[in-house]
């Protein structure tokens, strides 16, 4: 099955790239092209335009999460508490920084390079949706403020009600910093930029075995190619393809659900232009508007993966379809006789951290790889391509200093403990939050077990 968004930017672009036929030879070999490899395969031609870059993919462009998520394009300015503590305030600053600059960054691209991603900065609204949550954002904006870094303003509760276009968000923050894109069509059009920059791009060509050298020689079904670099940017894939990472990250599902066009509708609930809405619970609700007049909404934490496989229900309608549906009504009633047109799911790589990590595999000076976004990749996918592309090139800098280079921090415990211990948790977060919705304490219990969520609980906002 192919997500909504991918669906609707193979209208305008369905040409398959041509399978790896044959023994080939790249200066540089990027397995995975999504996000991640093509901002790393462009990022590295501007500044080497010498490069021979070839890109594989198993799929299609755009196929994995790259071309299925939210589309909200957000900051790690909301992080910044967990990053101070993980990486220190210099780096912290500096990465919240990053990640803003990264919004100007895809919607300069965009617009030079021609590609109708749907992009618009129009800003994300940080909400509450229950008592329980009102204030959780003060700690996090008040230490940003201390720092310069302003651009978060508390609304009044009838002005979040209006912004949102929804009387369930009773509290909020509002930063101009973000946009929302259709992914599938921001994918779709870095690919047709990377071919015309004369990057060479294999669809449907999987990668079967990885021989590290040096040279780095990748197997796939009709073909190989043998390249004095390589870059694995494979994702929530990445466990399957190297079980030594198989502890490293968590697969669990964010679920979609899209209406039909419906834009006197969101108009007139206030939804007016791009804005992106969270609330601020753990498995965060997330919903849009989009340029055609639909709204989506989402909501991650659903569907765990075991082992770090892949499974078939991430390829599927989304097995929550009715209770996204049930919520979408609750934030907007008035939209209650208007079908939804679509769901989809699709599968998050959940670090330990909560962020992704980037690293050389085995130590290793030309093998290099990056995963983990943990349901917030539009954005920080760009800043991992600064990252990747800095390794790739040899580069000394802020980038190849970072300690987002030293690889995981941390690992989830083996199989079947992280399985059976997810699902307790997210039934218990499940239960403290139906609570808090209905203005009760939760249970002790719950309360103590929610806590083992963390960063890796968040959402798949884009």
């Amino acid at each position: 099955m192919r997500p909504f968004w991918l669906e609707q930017a193979l209208m305008g672009d369905g040409d398959l790239a041509p399978a790896l036929q044959g023994a080939q030879r790249a200066d540089v070999c990027i397995v995975g092209g999504g996000f991640t490899g093509l901002w790393t395969a462009i990022q590295a031609k501007q500044r080497n335009p010498q490069l021979d870059i070839v890109i594989l993919e198993r799929d299609l462009c755009g196929a994995g999460a790259s071309g299925r998520n939210g589309g909200c394009l957000l900051t790690w300015s909301a992080k910044f508490l967990t990053l101070r503590r993980l990486f220190g305030e210099a780096e912290a600053l500096r990465l919240v920084r990053a990640s803003e600059a990264a919004v100007d960054a895809i919607g300069d691209f965009v617009r030079e390079h021609g590609i109708d991603a749907e992009f618009r900065r129009d800003g994300t609204l940080y909400t509450a949706t229950a008592a329980a949550q009102v204030g959780t954002m003060e700690p996090v904006v008040q230490a940003l403020q201390a720092h310069g870094i302003d651009s978060y303003h508390a609304l009044a509760p009838a002005e979040v009600a209006r912004r949102s276009g929804s009387a369930r968000n009773i509290a909020g923050w509002y930063s101009p910093i973000a946009a929302t894109v259709q992914p599938g069509k921001l994918v779709r059009g870095l690919r047709r930029v990377a071919l015309a920059m004369g990057i060479r791009i294999h669809e449907r060509s999987s990668m079967l075995r990885c021989e590290a050298g040096p040279p780095a020689v990748v197997h796939t079904p009709s073909g190989s190619v043998t390249a004095g670099r390589l870059v694995l940017a494979l994702n929530a894939w990445m466990a399957e393809a190297l079980p030594q990472f198989e502890r490293s990250i968590a697969i669990v599902s964010s679920d979609m659900v899209i209406t039909e066009r419906c834009p006197a509708l969101l108009q007139a609930a206030g939804l007016a232009d791009g804005v992106s809405v969270l609330d601020s619970r753990t498995f965060v609700y997330y919903y849009r508007s989009t340029e055609d007049g639909r709204l989506m909404l989402g909501k991650g934490g659903n569907t765990f993966a075991r082992g770090g496989r892949i499974a078939p229900v991430f390829d599927q309608p989304s097995p929550y379809e009715a209770q996204l549906t049930r919520a979408l009504r609750d934030f907007f009633p008035s939209l209650g006789g208007v079908p939804v047109t679509a769901s989809w799911n699709g599968p998050s790589d959940r670090s330990v951290s909560g962020f992704p990590f980037f690293g050389r595999l085995n130590g290793a000076g030309h093998v290099f790889y990056g995963f983990g976004y943990s349901g917030n990749g539009v954005g920080p996918t760009y800043m991992g391509g600064q990252i990747l592309s800095s390794l790739v090139l040899g580069e000394d800098n802020a980038w190849t200093r970072s300690p987002l280079t030293r690889g995981p921090l941390g690992l989830f415990p083996p199989e079947p403990v992280r399985y059976l211990g997810s699902i307790v948790v997210r039934n218990a977060i499940r239960r403290k939050e139906a609570a808090e919705d209905l203005g009760r304490a939760p249970w002790w219990v719950d309360k103590q077990l929610s806590r083992f969520a963390n960063a890796a609980g968040k959402a798949d906002k884009g």
